[in-house]
This record gives C-alpha cells, structure tokens and sequence, in this order.
C-alpha cells in the first residue's frame, strides 16, 4: 500500500438547488418568460446549460418550478399573516404587508407579484401555468373566506355579511397592489390604498 488516500467519486456540486431557482426567478421577474433566455437565466445563477438542464430540465420545466416556489413563498407569507387572534382589519393589513414585502424585494424598481406579472400572460396558452395560476388564486380565496367567515361569527362583520365576496374583494386588493407597485406606485401609497381596501372589508 503506498498510503494515498482514495479520491472520492465524481464533482461536489457547486451551486445550491434553493438559490439557483430563485435567480432563475429573478431573470423571469425582471423580463417575463418569452423575453428571457436561456442565456439569462445562464447569467443569473452562474450555471452553464447543461449543468441547467441536469439541475432543472429545459426553460418552461424551470419556469415552472419558480412558479411553484413562488407560490409557496406567497401563500407561506399570507398563512403567517393571517395566523393567531389579531382583529380582522390587523390581519388583512398583516397579509397586505407581507405581500408589499414581496413585490418590493431586489435590487431595482418594484418587480410586484411574480403571477401577475409574467404568468398571466403564459396562462393564455400554457395548460400547466393556467392551472397553476388558478389553483393559487383559489387558494387566496380560500383562505381569506375562511377568515372573514370567522370574523362574521364572532361578531366582527355583520351578520349578513358575504365572506365569499369579501373574500374576492380582499384577493383583487392584492392584485391591484401588484400591479400598481410595478408600474411605479410608492409602497407608502399603495399601503394607504390597502388600509383603505380593509376599512371596506370590515365595513
């Protein structure tokens, strides 16, 4: 034996699956799915194509899935929110907040909300991102009816008040602060403009 010691097989990886996918999702933030190339998402998390594919598959299988983190971050955000025994004008305002977190965040200008501003589009076409976006947008629904259903039996809404269509009124609000932050409205404004959304929610 001449005491060398065994080299261990194949290359350590040398990127973080977590952190690539998400500068993946920050190229198609900033452009949209038909505006970035392979090329960007290349750039953005420093990985050359084959690495990419082995890691990820081709461009829509990584759109995909930075669809699906970003829902789960999301929704992660709005259950946080809402969890606990705050009034129902304090949890809506803590979901509102979360969200303008999430539309403010990076480097640049307001990016907004990653569904609304590059699935839309796709959904026209694209069987999975459609369903996808439908299935989160229930989930929005969903889950603030069940809030505000809450709320109308303790007491805290009228009693003939409709939790469903609050609810939907609760989940345009976030689609307004969407869309509004990425065409360049002030988080100060678009926060007012959710305090007055809450205020008539809860009536």
């Amino acid at each position: 034996m001449n005491g060398t010691a065994k080299k261990p097989r194949g290359r350590p990886r040398a990127y973080e699956p977590q952190v690539a996918l998400r500068q993946a999702t920050g190229a198609f933030w900033k452009s949209g799915y038909a505006a970035t190339s392979l090329d960007d998402i290349t750039a953005a998390t420093g990985m050359n194509r084959p690495s990419l594919r082995a890691a990820f598959g081709d461009k829509r299988a990584i759109y995909l899935q930075a669809l699906a983190d970003y829902w789960e971050l999301q929704l992660a955000a709005m259950r946080k929110a809402l969890d606990g025994d705050h009034a129902l004008d304090t949890a809506l305002m803590r979901v509102y907040d979360a969200a303008l977190a999430i539309y403010f965040s990076g480097d640049g200008p307001a990016r907004g909300c990653f569904v609304v501003g590059t699935a839309i589009t796709e959904a026209v076409d694209n069987p999975e991102v459609r369903r996808s976006v439908m299935d989160g947008f229930r989930t929005l629904d969903t889950r603030f009816e069940a809030r505000l259903r809450r709320a109308r039996d303790s007491g805290e809404l009228d009693s003939d008040a409709d939790p469903t269509a609050l609810a939907l009124l609760a989940t345009a609000t976030l689609h307004t602060l969407a869309l509004r932050a990425r065409a360049g409205t002030s988080r100060k404004d678009l926060r007012k403009l959710a305090s007055k959304a809450t205020g008539v929610i809860c009536g």
